[in-house]
């Protein structure tokens, strides 16, 4: 399948899209290092890095890379452990991991994990970031754990005293903007987001009313934020315990990475995403962000999200937007200085609380029955009560109940024929997350202009897994003109495709 012609205006479309992304990127950058317990420059190297180094590797030309809300939490309990010297090596290891896992080309079992066990893990997070950063409204810094954020709650607010009040005033108010922004925005600034919106008005807000706030501490030099790992620290590597966070921080990162990157192929018609290529860029981004001892990287939606919908066609869109952050960081150090902490704060509050998706629990409770919505629940207060690695095993584990009834038969056959008229696809035997990287690699690969019958009647069974990808699949297709007839679907992927 060929790869479609670039329109007249590429450029002029990308330049556009990736001052869209910068202006998304800038406060979360900063925002998720605060939030992962380590100075904000931390994260501007890693959106560095993620903008014009992974951009330029990626298997997803479209996806924008950076330090990512999802690992936040694993980060601050490294610091708090382990110190910040440890985070290099860690992600020296991790990186190396990604990139071997692509290289080996395993990049297609990261999508075979659950999507309730994936939303699971990523409201976990969702709260564990909006319990953290609660405390930062009061300028206060947040514990050690989630649990106790959660339960010194009641404490903070009862506690409210003089210097914490315009701190919380800050904070709403980049919350409240936040919201209301992306709610009630005019068509004509549907481009400028609202987390930008918010943080600047807060900042305008404290700067003008000259009040007593904590505020962003950035060095006059980006290179002084750089802090390449000693053979000291890389020996110290040696310990299970670090090893074990290093394998975690690679197969999050990476599930995280590829999940985005699927999401970002349903938004576009351009070039699909070779997930081994986008597996080994993320490996080589992260090993760089162990070297700099900046924060981890993933493929984030959001940004990538925002670079879609603001027009981008290639991958010069996202190594743009690190460069605008690379200039802004270098030329503007004072003008990072000049916004509240609670600002960012508030901001991050905003994104956890996005991340707790009801929507898609309803969604799989109904299509599915209840028990993505278990395996759901369970993932979620697991990663908040102990750890997100604890979680997400726990979540495949319980995935895993599905199968259990053909745990002896778990063949799926897949048989193609090409016809003059249509390319004829039948399905037999059982479809799981055990078969789900073969699926999808077939599926990927019908041509886009070819008429598709789909002979789904020997299936024994199938998923929730397997379900959603199917069901996923048929509604781009369709959705792009494409001509697909399903033969013989019953019980709930009969429901799925009818929607």
């Amino acid at each position: 399948m060929t790869a479609p012609s670039l329109p007249a205006n590429w450029f002029a479309r990308d330049l556009t899209a990736s001052v869209v992304v910068f202006l998304v990127a800038m406060p979360l950058c900063m925002g998720i290092a605060i939030a992962s317990g380590v100075p904000p420059e931390k994260g501007l190297i890693t959106g560095i890095i993620g903008g014009i180094v992974v951009g330029l590797l990626a298997g997803s030309p479209l996806q924008v890379s950076g330090p990512a809300a999802g690992l936040a939490v694993i980060v601050f309990e490294i610091v708090q452990r382990n110190g910040i010297a440890a985070l290099g090596p860690i992600l020296i290891v991790a990186g190396l991991i990604q990139f071997l896992a692509g290289a080996m080309k395993l990049g297609g079992w990261f999508r075979a994990i659950s999507p309730a066990v994936v939303h699971g893990m990523l409201a976990g997070i969702g709260v564990l970031i909006v319990v953290g950063q609660f405390h930062v409204l009061f300028d206060a810094k947040p514990m050690a754990s989630g649990l106790q954020n959660l339960i010194s709650i009641p404490g903070r607010i009862l506690g409210l005293d003089g210097p914490a009040v315009p701190a919380l005033l800050i904070g709403l108010v980049s919350i409240g903007v936040t919201l209301l922004w992306d709610k009630w925005k005019p068509a004509s600034l549907r481009l400028l987001p609202g987390a930008l919106i918010g943080v600047v008005l807060a900042t305008l807000i404290a700067s003008f009313g000259g009040l007593d706030v904590a505020r962003v501490d950035v060095p006059e030099s980006i290179t002084a934020a750089i802090a390449v790992p000693t053979m000291t620290d890389l020996s110290g590597m040696l310990t299970p315990a670090l090893m074990v966070t290093a394998v975690a921080i690679a197969f999050i990162a990476s599930a995280e990475t590829l999940l985005s990157a699927a999401a970002v192929d349903r938004m576009h018609d351009g070039v699909r995403t070779d997930y081994n290529k986008e597996l080994r860029a993320q490996g080589v981004g992260n090993l760089l962000c162990g070297a700099a001892g900046a924060l981890p990287m993933t493929g984030v939606i959001v940004r990538s999200s925002a670079n879609v919908n603001a027009g981008a066609v290639t991958r010069m869109s996202a190594v743009m937007h690190g460069v605008w952050i690379l200039a802004l960081v270098a030329a503007l150090p004072w003008l990072l200085r000049e916004i509240p902490m609670a600002a960012l704060g508030g901001i991050l509050v905003v994104t956890g609380w996005k991340l707790v998706s009801l929507r898609h629990v309803r969604h799989l409770s109904k299509a599915h029955g209840p028990l993505p919505a278990v395996i759901w629940a369970a993932t979620l207060v697991m990663v908040v009560a102990t750890d997100l690695l604890t979680g997400v095993l726990v979540g495949i584990a319980l995935s895993m109940i599905e199968i259990i009834p053909y745990w002896r038969r778990l063949k799926l056959d897949v048989d193609q024929t090409e016809h003059e008229n249509a390319h004829e696809l039948r399905l037999a035997g059982v479809a799981s997350f055990v078969s789900l990287p073969k699926l999808s690699s077939v599926l990927d690969e019908i041509p886009a202009d070819r008429r598709v019958r789909m002979n789904v009647e020997g299936l024994r069974a199938i998923d929730h897994s397997c379900a959603e990808l199917l069901s996923e699949w048929w509604q781009r297709r369709r959705s792009r003109g494409g001509d697909v007839e399903v033969q013989g679907a019953k019980g709930r992927l009969a429901a799925l495709l009818a929607n």
